[in-house]
């Protein structure tokens, strides 16, 4: 069994004992429900392209940075030129939660991504109702039907989609309603990273489409080579998250990159 097979039947256990708890009528009646989403897509167009992670820990890396706020760390992202933020609410496996989403929406006005490991249509309806403007939906978890029954489930709920994918199979995954694909540089199985891996599944990709670099990036150079090679945007959060204060990592790596 692999560690994402391992987070996926854990994620099943955690999406049953919050469905008996709290029901979709009742997240329908949350504060962030009815808000208009900012878009994810629009903001990866028109911005620096960087959607900067809070993410306290992953399973490959163990505790990268249990110290700092939410609030603290992506407020000052937006004010260095983030298109996006993406915080981790997998408790188990990453650390997070809901409140570190809660926490920062009134404080921010750029998009937020919801990561987790989205199977059940009452992730979606948990998502509205926390505040974010866009999901991960994960190929690797998923089938393309069920990608596509998501994809639409999202935009009826004024939600955009990243769908990220590993290996060329997961190509036909895609379809032509998902708003941002995602590229992800380490296997999700054996965690190695290849950015040329990356680089040619985006080729196979219809020209139109806004490509996201995920995972991987360590370096000035990573991120310069993949811009290069037409990536549209960059999904980074260790890179900035290892380092005592995040935030000031952001602000020189923005410095220093060609934008």
């Amino acid at each position: 069994m692999t560690i994402l097979d391992t987070i996926i039947e854990r994620k099943r256990e955690e999406i049953a004992a919050s469905k008996a708890e709290i029901s979709i009528e009742r997240l329908k009646n949350s504060e962030f429900f009815g808000r208009k989403s900012f878009s994810l897509k629009e903001s990866v167009k028109n911005k620096s392209g960087i959607i900067a992670e809070f993410k306290r820990q992953s399973p490959s890396k163990g505790i990268i940075n249990n110290q700092v706020q939410p609030l603290d760390v992506v407020s000052a992202y937006e004010s260095f030129g983030a298109s996006g933020i993406s915080i981790l609410t997998d408790r188990d496996f990453f650390g997070g939660n809901f409140d570190d989403i809660l926490s920062v929406r009134n404080h921010i006005n750029i998009p937020i991504l919801r990561k987790d490991f989205m199977m059940d249509e009452y992730q979606f309806y948990e998502a509205k109702s926390i505040g974010a403007d866009a999901v991960l939906l994960i190929a690797a978890c998923l089938s393309p039907d069920q990608v596509l029954e998501f994809t639409e489930l999202a935009h009826t709920l004024d939600l955009e989609v990243l769908l990220e994918i590993h290996t060329e199979e997961e190509l036909k995954h895609f379809n032509a309603d998902i708003d941002l694909v995602g590229i992800n540089n380490r296997n999700l199985k054996d965690f190695k990273v290849d950015l040329q891996h990356s680089v040619l599944l985006k080729d196979q990709l219809p020209k139109e489409v806004l490509s996201v670099a995920e995972s991987g990036i360590y370096t000035i150079e990573d991120f310069n080579y993949l811009k290069g090679k037409g990536f549209d945007g960059f999904l980074m959060g260790e890179y900035f998250m290892k380092n005592e204060n995040p935030a000031d990592k952001f602000a020189e790596f923005v410095s220093n990159v060609a934008m």
